[in-house]
């Protein structure tokens, strides 16, 4: 078997389900190339029964359903099932992707084209909402002074320096190949072998900064970690509210743990600032959170219309139907794929109001979508999603469910 493909999912069952989808709709492997293990850790939202309904075990054999009776952190259940992975690859793959027809195989080209003996982990260029480049998808080491960079906002001032803005190393070509340090567990694709002799995610990490950890080892270990540029989409953090106390104190901690783990030399002189940036990050947030509240208790908002949004497809009667029991306010244009090769979004339609252009996904390619939102000038376009499998609307903030 080629790939083992491992997931872990929490509270996000539609994202989940549209990430499976896209994996069985992946072009270039048989069925029997590739397993798929979610992990659900102990999610509210009933996602193990759903995804049991959604792809029935007589019909995805490849897809195995892990229920965990608590959360156990993101490292671990990742951990838990690769005793039964058979793959000659393991990819850990976050629940709020797309990936389009071909990531999967460009992957395996990638990989099979390095000595499996010298190989590390391998990313992709991810994508954000609105088709822009997510920085995250290279990172240097968190040296000392990559950190210190990063948190005096140098890395934000001198993105492309060599000097001040390693942290997400912009000075690389976007769309070329590039040997990267450290790799996104977004999407993160490492051979069997490198783990089983080196061991996967540090479990002391409960969400944050273990694939930075592991990154960091296969480095020291003498292998080479890469950057492919095959695009996905990543919703990036769709489980996770990030205005929060807890993310803030889960995030920081998690990079006080990497620093006492491997820059333990270093530890008295950094342990003091990062457990100070802890509690003012934190603070902040909370201050931040809390004024929010209070300004909308003191001018409360009054209800307005809901942003204009369009669709693109063929399911017309669903998406009104979906309108009219959410109050959006959609436009449907029957369209399938040839209108992407029309450059509907610059020319046929006028864009200038609208916030998401939602496309059908039987209608339209992945990969074709992606394309399109990265070449588009008005970064402040959404990309939205249909399934009529699912009857299920997809906003990278918003879910709505065909009544």
């Amino acid at each position: 078997m080629q790939l083992s493909i491992i997931i872990v999912n929490y509270n996000v069952k539609h994202f989940v389900t549209q990430t499976l989808r896209s994996i069985f709709n992946s072009q270039g492997l048989t069925a029997d190339a590739y397993e798929v293990f979610v992990v659900d850790n102990c999610s509210a939202d009933e996602s193990v029964e759903y995804l049991k309904k959604m792809f029935p075990q007589a019909e995805y054999p490849q897809l195995h359903l892990v229920a965990n009776p608590c959360n156990v952190g993101f490292g671990r259940a990742n951990n838990q099932v690769l005793g039964e992975a058979q793959g000659r690859y393991i990819l850990f793959l976050n629940p709020d992707t797309l990936l389009t027809e071909h990531t999967l195989a460009d992957l395996l080209a990638f990989a099979d084209a390095h000595p499996e003996a010298q190989l590390g982990a391998i990313g992709v260029k991810m994508l954000q909402n609105n088709g822009t480049f997510a920085p995250e998808s290279r990172r240097g080491r968190p040296t000392p002074w990559v950190s210190f960079c990063k948190m005096t906002g140098l890395t934000a001032l001198f993105p492309k320096s060599r000097l001040f803005g390693r942290y997400y190393m912009q000075y690389l070509p976007v769309e070329q190949p590039a040997e990267i340090e450290i790799v996104s567990g977004a999407l993160m694709m490492i051979p069997r072998s490198a783990i089983m002799k080196l061991g996967a995610f540090d479990e002391r990490f409960f969400m944050y900064g273990e694939d930075i950890d592991l990154s960091y080892r296969l480095l020291q270990a003498g292998r080479h970690n890469y950057y492919c540029p095959t695009p996905i989409l990543h919703y990036k953090g769709e489980s996770t509210k990030k205005n929060t106390y807890r993310y803030a104190h889960v995030f920081y901690e998690a990079m006080l743990l990497f620093f006492r783990k491997h820059y333990r030399h270093y530890s008295f002189m950094l342990s003091l600032p990062i457990q100070a940036a802890i509690i003012l990050r934190a603070c902040i947030s909370l201050v931040a959170q809390q004024r929010k509240y209070l300004t909308h208790f003191l001018n409360p908002t009054p209800r307005t219309l809901s942003e204009p949004m369009l669709y693109l497809g063929h399911a017309i009667t669903e998406i009104k139907s979906i309108a009219r029991a959410y109050g959006l306010n959609i436009t449907c244009i029957e369209a399938d794929g040839e209108a992407l090769s029309q450059g509907h979004l610059s020319q046929e339609i006028d864009t200038r109001r609208i916030t998401h252009v939602i496309y059908d996904l039987d209608a339209y390619p992945i990969d074709r979508v992606l394309q399109l939102f990265a070449s588009h000038p008005r970064k402040s376009l959404y990309i939205g999603t249909y399934t009529a499998a699912t009857g299920t609307l997809l906003l990278y903030n918003h879910t709505y469910i065909r009544p």
